[in-house]
Parts: C-alpha cells; structure tokens; sequence
C-alpha cells in the first residue's frame, strides 16, 4: 500500500484536512488555534484516526498557513529595521501620491512598518547603470552596532536602483548577517524590479513577517516530526508548494496562501465546462472571509501587485478577491441605521452565538441557524454542537435595534446583505474586467459556500453552480493538487524595437537556470517565459507570455492583443519591454476521488425559510446521494463539513466524483 498523503489548510475558525490514500478522501475539520502548529497537529490526528492510518505511513504533508497575514493584519510583526540609500530613508513613508480616499480631506495612510527611528541611511550609490559609489564596510559595521540598540529582530536593505546593480547591497546584506543574529532581508534577493517604493514595501513585508514564519515552521516541523509525518511542503500565494526552508528565506511568498490553495482545488475538482462556457468563478466562503477568484482557459488567473493591509507587496500571486463577509461576520447597525455585515468576525474563540462559546453578537451563522439552513442538530465539523436559542436571542437583539419584526426579519436581512457583500466582488472580477458571469460557472466551496452560493449566483444571472466533494475542505485538497511552482523576476527596461534579443534571451537563461537548481525534479520541471511591457508613456504594464528565443515582434502582437482585451483597444505606440519573468513548475497528480453512495439519502424535514416564509422542507445526507441521483429544490442537503442550500426553481445532479452540479430547473 502507498503512503497516504495529506493537507491542512488553517482557516480564521476552522483547520480543514484533507487525507488521500489509495484513492479514498477522508476529510476532517478542527478548531483554529492561538498557535496554529497544534491545530495542523490534531487535524492530522484527526484525519488518520477516521482513516485508521498511523500518522508514520504519511509520505507527504502539505500545508496552507495565515501566519504572514495575520502578522499584517494585527501589526503584531517583527520589530523590523530599514537600511537604504542616503537621502531615501522616508521613502516607505512618501510611497505614492495617490490618496487612499480622492474626497475625503481626512483620510489618512497606514502608519510604516518601519518607525522612523528604525530607518537608517548609507552613504552609497547606483544608477540603473552602474555602481557610482561603492559601499564602505566599515560604515555597515557601524550601522549594524546602531541597529542593535533598537533590539530590532529583523532587518531589511532596500538600495537605490539594487534591481540592477547589487552589488552595494549584496555587501550590506553580508556585513549585516555577519554582524547582526536576525534576518537580513535584501531586496534583490525578495524582488529584483524597479520602482522603488514598491520594492521597498515588498522587503519590508518579507522581513516583518519572516521571524513569525520561521518561529512557526520550526514548531511545525518539529511537532510532525515527533509523531513521524515528514516536513511540510508549504503553499506560497502563486498557488505553488515549495520547500519548507525555502519560505523561511522568503516569507512574503506566503501570503495569501489558502486562498490560493482553494482556487487550485477548486480548479482540479470543478470538471470539465462546456465549450460555451469561458471558465469558473471560484467562490469560497470561510468563517471569516469570502475569497473569489477566477479559472480562465484552465489557468488559474495570477497578479504580481497585490495591497494587503494596505501595504503594497509585489510578489506573485493568486488573483484574489476578498471581502469580510464570512460564516462568522458579524452583523450590525450603522450610524445611519442600516443592516451591515462584516468586516468584523467572530473567529472561532468565541465564535457566533450558537457555538455557546460565551459569544453575544449575531453573525452569518447564527442567521443561517435561524433560517433553517442549518439544523439545531448539526454538528459542525462532525463535533461542535450548535445552540438555536442562543442564536434567536442574539438576532432578537439586532432585530430590537433595527427595528425589525423579531429574529427571522432580522436573519433574513443579514443572509441578504452578507450575499450582497459577495456579489459585489464578485463582480469586482468579472464585469468590472469586462467578463460576463452568465458565461462563467460558479464553483462553490468554503464551509459556508455552498450556502449562499445558488442565492448568489440568482443574483449574477449565472445558471450553473458546481460544489465539489469534500467542499467545506477543498482548499486543503487543492494542497494536494498543486504543482511546485518557483518564480523570478527581473527589470531589463527596453524598447522592443531597440531590444537586443540576445541579450533578453540570456536574462531568461539566467533566471531559468536559478529556479532549476531549486526545484526538486528538473528533468520534468515545465518552464514559462513571460514579459511585462507597456506602451511608451504608460505607468502600468500587462504580462504576457514570450516565445523563446525571444522574438520582439511576435511579443508586440502579444501585447497589443491583451492590451485591447483589458482596455478595448490598442495603440500605435512604441512597446517598451519593462521586466522579464520566469516561472518553473514540477506537476503534481491530483489525487482521485471515488464516490460510493449507500443507504436513504432522506434523513427528514425541517422548517427553512425561503421567499420570505418557513416552509417544511426536505434534508438530504450528501454522502447518500447515488451518482446520477437529481434532486429538485427547495431542500436542503447536508454534508460532513457543509451544506448546500438548494432555493425553489433550482435542482441538484450528483456527479460521478460526488460533486453535486445546480442548475436553474426548467420550469
């Protein structure tokens, strides 16, 4: 028998397990904990104890983590020091002229990573050209000493124009690690591209987060080593699994790591679409957050800038949108009287009302509970027990304050306003990037997704929603299904129509063969090529893939052919060639899952409110559903780690893999 693997995803309230072996899934949720490592540790508990396989016969583990955002959220990060060129050390501060709010007079921008006391200067310099001055190690030394009196636990070195020419910096960053028993964190090393603010903010990010990564694996690694699962692989946010020890040295790579995990998953699982179909909506709903995403032409949609916390970081990523509107957000009423939802959740300590974890506020779940969507007798994650009066009370409270007519009112609104929060991201992907959504399926997954999905996708006019098997958990199945997956960027700013391809080629190669001695499997690593240029004048580039060699005309079709995708138009303008990018991939099998149906699928009836009014309605055990099976709404179909709401005028279909396709019935 071969060796099972697994993967843990670590939510806001729930740590999802996923455990493959010999083609079997069994899947588990636990609470998140204060120190995530001991809730990776009793999920996999967990998951073996209900697969009966001793946690040795685990071959590979892998593993979505939040500690990096968290640390970005709560501002709970390193004490982290800023070493850059004389004359720039407020550039972390100035950042962009761009205002957070264009109207409001008051607005008023993040306070720095950095405080200014902890930035200090070096007398050195470069052009995009060249070194003009070099570094003088002795005054490094000393710096370091002054660093030292700020008890800083990391370090990080961004220099004028170090993109290009390193050299400076390279002798910084080696005098400061000589010198100093933190993390250095360099920004050739953590982003190797122009502007920069950005790439200031980026190495910043890296080492503020990176002490709590490297705290974190550690524990983790030595907690799984104890009970003899190997070390984790860890999911970076390009939706790729590295090493563990490569993230240590780069930890900005990690953020957003879970949702990237779950659009992997959700892209392995949905299926194959339809030719008239341009692609999937990824729509996952945690306790939380709801992150949205899309799948175009089998690919996973990717960014290189993302804002997180309202900080910039330039690294590459999962497209994602998120809004906080998850199954613990809780609902409240505004200065001016109305029903919000969010941003603010409940997390899992104490958690919504009905958890009777000493928990007041109405949330998402508490309305969910209300409505009937979920049963009084529920278990979520097959072991917390839920408390419906402690549900009514808290909605009864809100309905007090809005004035509302009692909590079934009131958990209507919140259902309501919560998928409104969600719909309006969803657009955010969709219409706003000139994408139609009625072409797009929906597929839905989160633990509290496959809830609110078909009443969202009502709501976008899109007519078919896919829900995965194993949904409350995909995306610790998608940490399964993904590739390894290394990245590389490079500033090599150049007209097309004055590049020399020689030299643009030998740019490639030398990223290239730097992700290839890093990967595990080189011999079957895949390698892509791409470009960032922009029209001469712009301020902002489009990626694109390249041919190799490289072929300047051929990138200019490219180019002008995404540029009127994106903008609806293009231009006869000179392209510039701004950063060359490589990523090297090791693909990874999806693991398989088999469904096997037996027993009544009817498990009885409950009162759930639909259009306004309760009415009887059938409950349905999932994993009792036969491939093949068709069930008409309104009912309600239950599953180990979710459950799928099912409205009137919308039916269900359970797919050979278990997966259950909703589509807007006929009549």
């Amino acid at each position: 028998m071969s060796g099972a693997r697994i993967g843990v995803d670590v939510g806001g309230t729930f740590t999802d397990v996923a455990l493959s072996l010999d083609g079997e899934l069994v899947t588990a949720k636990v609470p998140s904990t204060e120190d995530q490592s001991e809730g990776v540790i009793a999920g996999i508990e967990k998951a073996c104890t209900e697969a009966g396989v001793d946690p040795a016969r685990v071959s590979e583990f892998s593993h979505a983590m939040t500690v990096s955002v968290n640390a970005l959220l709560e501002g709970d990060g390193a004490r982290t020091a800023l070493v850059t060129t004389e004359g720039f050390r407020d550039v972390l501060e100035i950042g962009r002229q761009d205002r957070p709010a264009l109207y409001d007079l008051d607005a008023e921008k993040p306070e720095p990573l950095v405080p200014r006391h902890r930035r200090f200067e070096v007398d050195e310099r470069a052009t995009a050209d060249g070194v003009e001055r070099p570094v003088d190690d002795d005054e490094v030394r000393a710096l370091a000493a002054e660093i030292r009196e700020t008890d800083a636990e990391s370090v990080a070195v961004s220099l004028l124009h170090a993109y290009a020419h390193p050299e400076n910096e390279r002798r910084v960053a080696r005098v400061l690690r000589d010198a100093l028993d933190v993390p250095v964190s360099a920004s050739h090393e953590v982003l190797a591209e122009f502007r920069e603010y950005e790439r200031t903010s980026t190495t910043v990010v890296d080492a503020y987060v990176r002490p709590a990564i490297d705290r974190y694996v550690g524990r983790l690694t030595e907690r799984a080593r104890d009970m003899g699962v190997p070390q984790p692989r860890i999911m970076q946010a390009n939706g790729g699994i590295t090493d563990a020890d490569t993230v240590r040295r780069n930890a900005v790579t990690t953020v957003l790591s879970g949702p990237a995990a779950g659009v992997v998953g959700a892209s392995a699982m949905a299926g194959e679409g339809d030719d008239d179909r341009t692609g999937l909506v990824t729509f996952d709903m945690g306790g939380t957050s709801s992150d949205v995403s899309l799948v175009r032409d089998g690919e996973v949609e990717r960014t290189t800038t993302g804002v997180i916390a309202d900080r910039p970081v330039k690294t590459p990523m999962v497209d994602v949108e998120t809004v906080g509107a998850g199954g613990g957000s809780i609902a409240w009423i505004d200065a001016g009287g109305a029903l919000r939802v969010g941003p603010r959740s409940a997390g899992s300590d104490p958690g919504p009302a009905c958890y009777g974890n000493g928990g007041t506020e109405p949330t998402v779940t508490d309305a969910n509970l209300v409505l009937g969507y979920v049963g009084a007798s529920t278990r979520l994650g097959g072991e917390l027990s839920l408390d419906a009066d402690a549900a009514r009370d808290a909605l009864a409270t809100l309905a007090d304050e809005a004035g509302m007519a009692g909590p079934l009112a009131a958990a209507r609104g919140v259902y309501r306003v919560a998928n409104a929060n969600m719909t309006r991201a969803i657009r955010s992907v969709t219409v706003e990037r000139g994408h139609d959504p009625r072409t797009f399926d929906l597929v839905a997954f989160g633990g509290a997704g496959p809830m609110h999905a078909l009443a969202v996708a009502a709501d976008l006019d899109i007519d078919r929603v896919v829900i995965p098997r194993a949904s409350g958990v995909l995306s610790a199945y998608g940490l399964l299904a993904a590739d390894e997956k290394r990245d590389a960027v490079r500033t090599h700013q150049r007209s097309l129509s004055e590049a020399d391809p020689d030299a643009v080629d030998a740019v490639y190669e030398t990223l290239i063969a730097e992700l290839l001695a890093e990967v595990g499997d080189r011999d079957t690593a895949t390698v892509r090529s791409a470009a960032d240029c922009r029209y001469a004048g712009q301020s902002f580039e489009l990626t694109v893939d390249v041919e190799r060699p490289f072929d300047a005309a051929d990138t200019r079709d490219r180019f002008a052919a995404a540029h009127e995708a994106a903008y609806g138009y293009r231009a006869d303008e000179p392209v510039e060639l701004v950063n060359c990018r490589v990523t090297v991939a090791v693909a990874r099998d999806a693991p398989p899952v088999a469904h096997d149906a037996a027993g009544d699928p009817v498990t009885g009836t409950r009162e759930a409110a639909f259009a306004g009014e309760p009415r009887e309605t059938p409950v349905y055990a999932r994993a009792r559903l036969r491939s093949g099976e068709t069930v008409d709404g309104p009912v309600v179909v239950e599953g180990d780690e979710s459950t799928v709401v099912v409205p009137p005028r919308w039916s269900v279909r359970v797919r050979d893999d278990g997966a259950l396709l909703a589509e807007v019935s006929a009549a």
